[in-house]
C-alpha cells in the first residue's frame, strides 16, 4: 500500500471505502492480493452488468488481439465498429422499433452528456439545459452544470451555468406532480425561465440517491417536452444496458427520448465506451465539430458486441433481471420494515435498489460492517445516507441471497449496537477476513 500513499492523488474515493489491494476477478468476486475473496455489489459503479471478466466476451477479445486487431482506430470504418452498430441496431434498435443514429463520443459517461447537450443546443438556437434536483450527469463543466450535488459542484473553481434546475419526482412530496410546475413556469413569459433547448433526465437517479421515478412522471415530462417543443434526453448511463430490467430503463414508460446517453455497461467488459444516440432529425454535426481522440475504442466494440449476442438475442435475459429485481425488492422492504425504527426505506426499480437509512453516519457504519464480512457495497445521495445495490445483473440466486443476508445482518448489527465499528478498527487487518480463497 505503500505507493499508493506516496504518489497517488489525495482525490481518491473507492479506495479509502475498500482498502486492500486487489488483483484478481471473475464473476462477482474479487480477490485482494492475500487470496481473500470479495462479493462484489459495486460492480465498477454500474460499469460491470455483465461481471467481471465474462468467459462468454474473453474468448473473443483474446482472438482479436492475437490477430492483430484495430484497437485505436479515432473514427475510422473497423470491421469492430461495423459488427457492433450492426449488432446493436439488429438486437436492440429495430426489435423498439427506435431509429437513431449512433455517435461515439469519448469513452466516458461525462462526453456523451456534453455531445447530447451540445447538439442541443446547436439544434435549437437555445443556450439553457433543464436539469432535475439530485441529477448526476458527469464532472466535466457542461456535466457538472447539470449535476445537483453540492461536494461535486463546489470543486469546479468556476460558475456553472446554461442550466434551470427543476425538482425531479417526488422532491416536494408524493402528491405533488412536479411536471405540472415545469410546464407552468414555460408557459409563463414572467416566470424568469428562459425557452431550453432541452430537458436532461435519470429515470433512476443512482449517485442522487436511487431515487425511481414513476411511469406518470415520465410519460408527462415527454408531453411537457413536446408541449414546448424541447428536446428530451434521457442519460441511461447507469440504468441503461439492462439495470432497471429492460435494455433501456425508459421502456416501461413508453417514451421516446429525442436523445439518449449511454456507457458504463455498454462495452460489457468494463472496456470504456459511450455513445449518443440521437433521431436523425438531430443529427447536424459537421464533419469533426464534435470529436475525441478516444472515440473509436474497438476492444470495447468487440466486448460490446458479444454482450448483445449472448445476452440480449431475446427476452430471457431481461425476464431473469425482473425476476430478481422483485427479489431484491422483497428483501429490502422487509429489512426496512423490520430496522431503524420504521425510519428506514427501500428503494429502486429493477436491480437498481437501495435502503434509505436517514443518515451517511448510519450508512458508512453499515457499509464498513458489510466490507468486514467480505461484502463490498457503497453508498449513494446527497449526504451518502443510501445503502445502494449495483450487483452485476449475472449474479446467482445463491450469491445474491447471500450478499442481502451479509446486509442484513450488518443492519442488524449497527441499529442494536450490538457489535459498533470502533473508529480505530484496522481495515488492514488480515484476521477480519475469514473467507480466504
Amino acid at each position: 500500500m505503500k505507493i499508493f500513499d506516496e504518489i497517488e492523488s489525495e482525490v481518491q474515493s473507492y479506495a479509502r471505502s475498500f482498502p486492500r489491494v486487489f488483483n484478481r476477478a471473475q464473476g462477482v468476486h474479487m480477490w485482494d492480493e492475500e487470496g481473500n475473496q470479495y462479493l462484489d455489489f459495486l460492480a465498477g459503479a454500474g460499469t460491470l452488468n455483465y461481471g467481471h471478466n465474462n468467459p462468454k466476451f474473453k474468448d473473443a477479445l483474446i482472438n482479436y488481439i492475437q490477430n492483430d486487431g484495430i484497437s485505436h482506430g479515432l473514427d475510422m470504418h473497423t470491421k469492430a465498429k461495423g459488427e457492433f452498430l450492426e449488432t446493436f441496431n439488429e438486437r436492440i434498435l429495430k426489435p423498439r422499433g427506435m431509429e437513431y443514429v449512433v455517435q461515439f463520443t469519448g469513452p466516458t459517461g461525462t462526453n456523451a452528456v456534453e455531445a447530447a447537450m451540445k447538439i442541443a443546443r446547436n439544434v435549437t438556437g437555445q443556450s439553457n439545459i433543464v436539469t432535475f434536483t439530485n441529477g448526476f450527469h458527469g464532472v466535466s463543466l457542461g456535466s457538472l452544470a447539470a449535476t445537483g450535488n453540492s461536494h461535486h459542484r463546489n470543486a469546479a473553481g468556476v460558475s456553472l451555468n446554461g442550466v434551470h434546475r427543476m425538482p425531479y419526482d417526488g422532491y416536494l412530496g408524493e402528491d405533488i406532480d412536479t411536471t405540472a410546475y415545469l410546464d407552468k413556469v414555460l408557459s409563463d413569459s414572467s416566470s424568469g425561465i428562459n425557452s431550453p433547448a432541452a430537458v436532461i433526465v435519470e429515470t433512476v437517479q443512482g449517485e442522487g440517491g436511487i431515487n425511481a421515478a414513476s411511469v406518470e412522471w415520465l410519460q408527462n415530462l415527454q408531453t411537457v417536452c413536446r408541449k414546448h417543443g424541447i428536446l428530451l434526453i434521457v442519460d441511461d448511463i447507469q440504468a441503461g444496458c439492462g439495470r432497471t430490467g429492460d435494455y433501456f430503463s425508459f421502456e416501461e414508460a413508453g417514451i421516446e427520448p429525442d436523445i439518449i446517453t449511454l456507457s458504463k455497461s455498454l462495452g460489457g467488459y468494463g472496456l470504456p465506451f459511450a455513445v449518443v444516440l440521437m433521431k436523425p432529425e438531430i443529427d447536424q454535426w459537421k464533419p469533426g465539430e464534435h470529436n475525441g481522440t478516444f472515440r473509436g475504442n474497438n476492444l470495447a466494440f468487440v466486448t460490446a458486441k458479444e454482450a448483445l449476442d449472448h445476452y440480449w438475442a431475446d427476452d430471457t435475459f431481461s425476464k431473469e433481471i425482473k425476476r430478481k429485481g422483485e427479489y431484491i425488492g422483497q428483501r429490502l422492504e422487509a429489512i426496512a420494515s423490520q430496522y431503524g425504527e420504521g425510519n428506514f426505506t427501500a428503494k429502486g426499480r429493477g436491480m437498481f435498489r437501495g435502503i434509505n437509512c436517514v443518515n451517511g453516519e448510519l450508512a458508512s457504519k453499515i457499509t464498513k460492517k458489510c466490507f468486514q464480512s467480505n461484502l463490498i457495497i457503497e453508498t449513494s445521495g446527497a449526504d451518502d445516507h443510501i445503502v445502494k445495490f449495483l450487483c452485476p445483473l449475472i449474479i446467482s440466486d445463491e450469491d445474491l441471497k447471500k450478499g442481502i443476508d451479509i446486509v442484513e445482518q450488518a443492519i442488524k448489527e449497527v441499529c442494536a449496537k450490538e457489535d459498533s465499528i470502533p473508529e480505530e478498527y484496522d481495515y488492514f487487518d488480515q484476521s477480519h477476513n475469514t473467507n480466504a480463497a
